[in-house]
C-alpha cells in the first residue's frame, strides 16, 4: 500500500476514539469513530486498488466485512461521489468514511463513583474498575470513565475545546490505574514518557498452567492476527514487544505473577502469554476460559469451574504505576489492590493448595 494523507478535525485528548487496549499511549490513527468523517487523500505514489482492499489495509482496526457494509451503504465517498467497492483509486483522489453508529459530537458528563487515586491541578489517577469502557465508542456511549471524568472534573461545556485527557488506556475486562492529563500541556509530556518508555507499569495475572522457570522475558513481535482482525498475535514483522514476568505462587493448574511492560502493544500481555501457552485465566478472547483441566481429578476440576465462574473476566489487574510528574519534577508511583474477584480467587486457590499440603 503507497503513501496516504490522513486528515482528522482537531483532536480532544480526553474523547479520542478507538478500541480498548491495554497501555497503549494514543496515537492520531486510533479516532476512526470520530463524529466527523475520517478522511483519506491519496498520494503520489499510490497503484491503482481497488477501494475496498486499500480501505482494508488503510483501517487495520476494523474488519473487511465492515468495511464492504461501509461501502455498500453509500457511507464511503470519493470526491464526493458515491463509488463502488471494484473502484480502483487515483493519486490525488479524496476518500471519506462515515461510521455507523457514531458517539454523540458531545459527550456527556456523568455522576458516577470514581476511585481517584492521586489528584492536583495538573493531572490525576485513577483505579478503573473491571467491567468499564475507558471512551466512548460503539455500543457504549454512556457509562465510560470520560463520561465519569467530564463529570468528576466540572466540564459541563464539553465541545471539541476539551482538553484534559487521558494518556494510556485499558481493555473493558482489565481493572487498575490509569493516569490522566488535565491539560494539553502534560498531556503530551505525559505522552511522551510512554513514546520513551520510561513510564513503569505492572500488572498482576492468573495464568493457565506451571511455569518451568520463575522469572523470564517474551521478546515476541506483535500484530493484527492473520486470520481474525479484532485479535492480535505473534506474527513476523510485527512491532517489538518486551515483556518480563515474575512467578510469585504456583497452584494445582494455574499460576500468579506478576508482569512488567518495556512496550504498550495492543493487547500485548494477552498475546505474549497466550504465545507461551499460558492464558490469561479468564480471557475470553485468547484461549483463558477454555477448559483446560479436563485431566483433572472431579473436585479439582470443579474447583477451576468455580474460578471461572467468579471471574467473568480476564484476571489482569493494572497493580503499579510509575512516572515523572513533568510539572512537579519528581517521581510518582502508585498501587491499587487486587480487586474484591481477583482476590477471592486468590483465596480459593490458596486454600486448596493447602489441603494438597
Amino acid at each position: 500500500m503507497g503513501p496516504c494523507t490522513w486528515n482528522y478535525p482537531p483532536p480532544s485528548p480526553l474523547l479520542k476514539q478507538g478500541g480498548e487496549i491495554e497501555n497503549d499511549y494514543m496515537t492520531e490513527h486510533e479516532q476512526i469513530d470520530s463524529a466527523s468523517p475520517l478522511v483519506l487523500t491519496i498520494s503520489t505514489g499510490q497503484q491503482p486498488q481497488r477501494l475496498d482492499q486499500f480501505l482494508t489495509h488503510a483501517l487495520p482496526q476494523i474488519s473487511r466485512h465492515k468495511v464492504h457494509q461501509l461501502i455498500e451503504a453509500g457511507l464511503v465517498t470519493v470526491d464526493d461521489n458515491v463509488p463502488k467497492k471494484s473502484h480502483k483509486i487515483s493519486p490525488g483522489e479524496v476518500v471519506a468514511i462515515h461510521f455507523k453508529d457514531q458517539p454523540p459530537q458531545d459527550v456527556l458528563p456523568e455522576a458516577m463513583e470514581l476511585d481517584i487515586a492521586y489528584e492536583d491541578e495538573h493531572l490525576l489517577v485513577v483505579n478503573k474498575p473491571a467491567g468499564m469502557v475507558v471512551h466512548p465508542a460503539h455500543g457504549h456511549f454512556e457509562g465510560t470513565l470520560v463520561n465519569g471524568l467530564l463529570h468528576h472534573l466540572g466540564l459541563d461545556d464539553v465541545g471539541p475545546t476539551i482538553r484534559p485527557g487521558i494518556v494510556h488506556r485499558l481493555d473493558k475486562g482489565t481493572s487498575g490505574l490509569l493516569v490522566v492529563a488535565k491539560n494539553e500541556h502534560v498531556h503530551r509530556l505525559l505522552t511522551e514518557q510512554f513514546s520513551a518508555h520510561t513510564i513503569k507499569r505492572e500488572y498482576a495475572v492468573l495464568a493457565w498452567g506451571r511455569f518451568d522457570v520463575n522469572t523470564g522475558t517474551i521478546d515476541q513481535p506483535i500484530g493484527r492476527h492473520p486470520g481474525d482482525r479484532k485479535r492480535f498475535s505473534v506474527v513476523r514483522g510485527g512491532k517489538s514487544s518486551v515483556t518480563h514476568y515474575t512467578v510469585h505462587e504456583t497452584y494445582a493448574s494455574c499460576s500468579f505473577l506478576t508482569l512488567r511492560l518495556e512496550t504498550g502493544r495492543t493487547h500485548q500481555i494477552r498475546v505474549h502469554l497466550l504465545h507461551i501457552r499460558h492464558p490469561i485465566v479468564g480471557d475470553p478472547d485468547y484461549g483463558g476460559r477454555e477448559k483446560r483441566f479436563g485431566g483433572l481429578p472431579g473436585q479439582r476440576r470443579l474447583l477451576m469451574e468455580k474460578v471461572l465462574s467468579i471471574l467473568n473476566r480476564p484476571a489482569l489487574h493494572a497493580r503499579t504505576l510509575q512516572f515523572y510528574h513533568p510539572v512537579l519534577k519528581k517521581d510518582m508511583k502508585f498501587e491499587a489492590n487486587l480487586t474484591e474477584d481477583f482476590a477471592n480467587v486468590l483465596e480459593i486457590l490458596r486454600s486448596d493448595s493447602l489441603k494438597d499440603a
